[in-house]
């Protein structure tokens, strides 16, 4: 396991962090907050802002380029679990082999499906002209149209001809630019198709484009000694393999990935249900949900890979506005949406990493007790400078609910 910088850095007082995260990135001042000026811009009938906790993850090597990396996430453990986790792993590998969307045209009212496919292909390129013409700016960029394709569809009630648009969207996550394309499209469709388009959106699932995690451990950063360490290792691959047979075991190895994942989105301002959408969709892409990730022993290594269709943006949309977003970015080095979509694959890969670890090892909840704890101190009414002196109490305690913690609340107390 390599020295980490980091060491103790969760001891350091709240203004200690800043200060350190600010001393390692060069960045100045406070974490800006998202004004409700702001808010009442982005979303409907706003009352006030939901804040969530902003942490950073530390110890992250991706493909040599060391990150601290902000999550913002609710749920105890997730940091301290990624951050340890990248400390074991060390240089975490990461590949995108390219960005697209996928938008569907849906074309019914077909007298004859093949006839009409036919014709299109024939105009196949100038329907791309087309589709270039309603998205310029992002030609220009070097983004934009790439290919048009065509599938029969059919069900009990009808049949369907579908055109796919693969698009670029370059930096941005493409929403807006890659459906007025498509809705550009669709009178040029029927005319050429005599069919009558059902809709025209894009799709939140593109398995082409994927981005890869990789990681190669040596037995003996996993334990004590390199016979413990292949010890756990042999243990992580069962689990790795026992997700493949079970989806109840796959959604919630699935869901300890997302967890290091999801927390990277909702920090940079990305949309968190369609990268959701994505995954899950991705999982169950054989017909039966998988799990996102693989572990396996390669000679006397432990192998680890995470592979993912991750659709997120580094410019426009919501983020550009959102100022906690913005500056998350600068902490990240303000990375390309690719890269962007590395480091959060990086992420949830060393999330799962630990999560599967604990499985098999100490279990689950070791690593929760102490959030647990300050929880329910929360929970039952303590403030916040008595939860760090009384949760030490609290987790001597053989079992945990709310019930104890407000009885050893009001011993700290000198209550009965």
């Amino acid at each position: 396991m390599q020295d980490s910088k980091w060491s103790g850095f969760y001891k350091l007082s709240r203004a200690e962090r800043l200060a350190r995260l600010n001393q390692q990135t060069g960045l100045t001042g406070q974490v800006p907050d998202l004004p409700i000026e702001v808010a009442e811009q982005m979303v409907e009938n706003v009352i006030a802002c939901y804040s969530l906790p902003l942490g950073l993850a530390v110890n992250f090597v991706i493909n040599d380029h060391e990150y601290i990396i902000p999550m913002a996430v609710e749920e105890p453990s997730v940091i301290a679990a990624a951050s340890h986790g990248a400390k074991i792993l060390g240089n975490i590998r990461v590949s995108q082999e390219e960005k697209t969307l996928v938008g569907q045209i849906i074309i019914e009212n077909l007298p004859n499906i093949p006839q009409a496919m036919a014709k299109l292909m024939d105009q196949r390129e100038e329907l791309l002209a087309i589709a270039r013409s309603y998205s310029q700016s992002m030609v220009n960029r070097g983004g934009g149209p790439r290919d048009i394709r065509f599938e029969q569809k059919q069900n009990v009630m009808a049949q369907y001809l579908c055109c796919y648009l693969s698009f670029d969207p370059c930096d941005a996550m493409g929403a807006n630019a890659i459906n007025t394309v498509l809705e550009g499209l669709c009178q040029p469709i029927e005319e050429i198709s005599s069919g009558k388009v059902l809709m025209a959106i894009l799709s939140n699932y593109n398995e082409t484009s994927l981005t890869r995690a990789q990681v190669s451990l040596p037995f003996k950063r996993l334990g004590k000694s390199e016979a413990e360490g292949e010890h756990i290792a042999k243990q992580i691959q069962k689990a790795s393999d026992y997700a493949k047979i079970d989806p109840y075991r796959a959604t919630t190895h699935n869901k300890g990935i997302m967890n290091g994942i999801d927390g990277v989105v909702l920090a940079t301002g990305n949309d968190l249900r369609a990268t959701s959408a994505s995954a899950h969709a991705y999982a169950a892409r054989l017909g039966h949900y998988q799990p996102l990730s693989t572990w396996e022993i390669r000679e006397r290594y432990l192998y680890g890979e995470l592979e993912i269709p991750l659709p997120l943006a580094t410019v426009g949309g919501s983020l550009a506005s959102h100022p906690t977003a913005q500056w998350v970015l600068d902490v990240l080095g303000r990375p390309s949406a690719k890269e962007l979509a590395m480091i959060a694959t990086a992420v949830g890969l060393a999330q799962n990493f630990s999560a599967v670890k604990a499985l098999v090892t100490d279990g689950i909840q070791k690593g929760h007790m102490t959030m647990q704890a300050r929880n329910l101190l929360m929970q039952v009414g303590a403030k916040p400078e008595e939860v760090s002196q009384v949760v030490k109490a609290l987790v001597k305690e053989p079992r945990m609910n709310s019930q104890i913690a407000l009885e050893v609340l009001k011993r700290f107390r000198g209550q009965k």
